[in-house]
């Protein structure tokens, strides 16, 4: 085999660089946190006067 031949490994190496060959752009930390509240409002749990249970269940 010549030098100007190329072997079937070196055009299944060309065809991985060709689909492969370039990496992903770099994503930064600040982009990969959402910031929002943790969890939504219960307004059912806001409702609840929270002085009135002893008088409810201490009688």
């Amino acid at each position: 085999m010549s030098q100007t031949e190329k072997r079937p490994e070196d055009a299944a190496a060309a065809a991985r660089r060709a689909r492969h060959g370039v990496l992903p752009k770099p994503v930064r930390p600040a982009d990969t946190v959402e910031e929002g509240p943790a969890a939504t409002a219960d307004p059912a749990k806001d409702a609840l006067n929270p002085d009135e249970w002893p008088v409810r269940t201490c009688r």
